[in-house]
């Protein structure tokens, strides 16, 4: 089993830390949500995992091996993908030519279209005329045909109607399901927590609950404290 640790890990940006004393671990095989209000840090932990920004203080870890030195390029190369906020996609490019960019065969191309065999029947269409929901999808396939270890997402639902995100959570459970560890950062609370299983809340600048993601999701009045900036 793969592990991505992350050890009171905080991050700054500015004039001083977005969030602090971080500590959290994703199994392959696993969805971690990762929730709160906006503003609450979470896009910036995320790039300090994947090595958009260095993190303040603290340790990142993927099966043992400090990241802190490696740079984005040699992070991605161990299995760690981040998608980020925004459907980016290159629009004069086809859905296939979108996702070749990453796969390193044929087979990883093919694979990607047996996943998401919606795309299969638009794979010659260019990249920019498809819907916003079929945009994330070519974001999803074009990430899971580099064959990635971990799965850091931020903000998928970005611009999209929750029933058309309710369409690519199937598609993340079952990446997950391949043995990928998945972080999910996400606004759309309930759907998240939904198909997780831990959840870590973020607010205030540090982490106000951290267990079970049913158990979240199933108690209002703990989620609730949780936004707010209750003790974890």
């Amino acid at each position: 089993m793969s592990t991505l640790k992350l050890d009171n890990v905080t991050v700054s940006r500015g004039a001083g830390p977005v969030i602090r004393d971080v500590s959290l671990r994703v199994d392959s095989g696993s969805i971690t949500a990762l929730v709160g209000p906006n503003g609450a840090g979470k896009t910036s932990l995320l790039e300090s995992i994947s090595g958009v920004i260095d993190p303040s203080s603290g340790d990142i870890r993927l099966d043992d091996e400090p990241l802190g030195k490696l740079s984005r390029v040699k992070r991605a190369r161990r299995g760690l993908v981040h998608i980020e906020q925004g459907r980016a996609v290159f629009p004069s490019l086809t859905v296939e030519e979108n996702i070749r960019l990453t796969a390193r065969t044929q087979a990883g191309v093919d694979e990607a279209f047996d996943r998401f065999p919606e795309l299969a029947k638009r794979r010659g269409n260019a990249s920019g005329l498809l819907s916003g929901g079929e945009q994330q999808m070519v974001v999803l396939a074009r990430a899971f045909a580099s064959r990635p270890r971990f799965l850091l997402i931020d903000e998928m639902s970005l611009g999209l109607a929750p029933v058309v995100f309710m369409r690519l959570l199937p598609m993340i459970e079952q990446i997950s399901k391949d043995g990928v560890g998945v972080l999910l950062v996400e606004q759309f609370t309930h759907l998240a927590l939904g198909v997780a299983d831990t959840a870590v809340v973020a607010a205030s600048g540090r982490v106000t609950y951290q267990g079970d993601a049913a158990t979240l999701k199933n108690s209002p009045e703990l989620l609730h404290r949780a936004y707010l900036g209750g003790a974890p």
